[in-house]
C-alpha cells in the first residue's frame, strides 16, 4: 500500500494520533512504535522490526468477515492478496469506536499500478479473472454472509441522486450536456431491464466491487495484488468486468475496438445486456454525486478533475454511445 504523507493543521487530528499512539504502545507493550496515516482509518505501523497496515472497521463482524475471506482466498489458491495478522494483547484492537485489523504490509513498487499503462490493464484483468475463478468456489460458503449485487437498483438510485443534485451540478456543466447524460442513462437502464436475466444468471462468484486502480497493488518484486474487500458481494463476474471496462475506457479514448482487444472482456462484448450497461454514465454520476455529498464544489482541484472526466472526454464518449446504440438497436 502506498503511504501518503498527510499534513494537517487540525489540533484535533494531532490529538487523535497521539492518543492512538499511546493506545498502541500499551497494546504492543513497547515504546518503539511509529504510526503514519495513509488515509482515514488506515495506518502504516512500524513496530520494532515489523511493519504492517492497521485498518479500522465499523464493526467486529466486518473485520472478521474480511479476515476470514482473505484466509479463504489463500486456502483456495489465490495468493495475490494480503493476510491478516495478530498483534496486540487485547484482540480485537478497539479504539475510538473502530475495530482494527492488522494486515500484512506488501512493500510497493516505485511505479504504482495505473490504468494509463497497457501492461497494468492487461495484468489487472488476468488477476481479476483468477480472483473470480477462486471465489466461484466460495459462493456457497459465503451466501448467508454476503448480499447479492443488484446492479439495476444501484444505478437507478445513482441516477435519482444525480437528478436531485442538478441544482448544483448545472452551475458547472451546461444543460444540453446534462440532458445527453440523462438520455444515455435512460436508454441504458431500459435496455438492461429487458436483459436483466443476464446479470443474475449462473455461474456466480464473489465480486470485488471496487476495481479502481488503487485496489491493485504492484509489489516491489513486481507481483500484482488485489486488495481492499470492503464491497464484496455475490453476483455474476460480468459486473466486475463491466466496472473494469468503465474504469479503463477513458485511457483508451473510449474505443470499443480497443476494448475488444482484451481477451477477458471479449466474450462479454457479444452480450446485449453488457453493451447496454456500458453506455450508462456511472462514473460521471458517481463523481458529481460525491462532490455534492461531500460539499467539495468549492474545491477547485477536485471539480477540475471531474470536469475533465465530464466535459473533456464528452465527444469521445458520445461517439462510443452511438456505436453501442447502433450495435444493439
Amino acid at each position: 500500500m502506498k503511504v501518503k504523507k498527510m499534513t494537517t493543521k487540525k489540533k484535533g487530528d494531532d490529538l487523535f494520533l497521539n492518543r492512538l499512539l499511546s493506545y498502541l504502545k500499551d497494546q504492543f507493550e513497547t515504546k518503539n512504535v511509529k504510526v503514519t496515516m495513509i488515509r482515514k482509518n488506515v495506518y502504516l505501523v512500524e513496530l520494532n522490526k515489523d511493519t504492517f497496515i492497521m485498518k479500522g472497521f465499523s464493526s467486529y463482524h466486518r473485520l472478521k468477515l474480511q479476515d476470514t475471506f482473505t484466509a479463504s482466498l489463500k486456502k483456495e489458491g489465490f495468493i495475490n492478496t494480503y493476510s491478516f495478522l495478530e498483534y496486540g494483547k487485547d484482540l480485537p484492537l478497539f479504539f475510538d469506536q473502530s475495530y482494527f485489523g492488522c494486515l500484512e504490509y506488501i512493500k510497493p513498487a516505485k511505479k504504482p499500478f495505473n490504468y494509463y499503462n497497457e501492461r497494468d490493464r492487461q495484468e489487472g484483468l488476468l488477476t481479476l479473472q483468477q480472483f473470480h475463478q477462486t471465489t466461484e468456489k466460495l459462493v456457497d460458503r459465503y451466501h448467508t454472509l454476503l448480499g447479492n449485487f443488484k446492479l439495476l437498483e444501484k444505478w437507478r438510485e445513482r441516477t435519482g441522486s444525480f437528478l436531485n443534485n442538478l441544482s448544483v451540478i448545472q452551475f458547472f456543466i451546461q444543460k444540453e450536456m446534462v440532458d445527453e447524460f440523462l438520455n444515455w442513462a435512460d436508454w441504458s437502464l431500459k435496455g438492461m431491464e429487458k436483459e436483466q436475466g443476464y446479470f443474475v444468471k449462473p455461474p456466480k462468484s464473489i465480486l470485488h466491487g471496487d476495481v479502481a486502480n488503487h485496489n491493485f497493488l504492484r509489489s516491489k518484486q513486481g507481483d500484482l495484488y488485489l486488495i481492499d474487500f470492503d464491497l464484496i458481494s455475490i453476483g455474476g463476474p460480468c459486473i466486475d468486468y463491466l466496472q473494469y471496462a468503465n474504469r479503463i475506457l477513458p485511457y483508451i479514448n473510449w474505443s470499443l475496438e480497443e476494448l475488444k482487444g482484451y481477451a477477458e472482456l471479449r466474450p462479454f462484448l457479444d452480450e446485449k445486456a453488457f453493451l447496454y450497461a456500458l453506455a450508462f454514465p456511472t462514473d460521471i454520476f458517481r463523481e458529481w454525486n460525491r462532490i455534492v455529498r461531500e460539499r467539495q464544489y468549492m474545491n477547485v482541484s477536485r471539480v477540475r478533475q471531474v470536469l475533465d472526466l465530464t466535459v473533456g472526454q464528452f465527444k469521445e464518449r458520445q461517439l462510443f454511445f452511438y456505436e453501442i446504440n447502433a450495435l444493439v438497436d
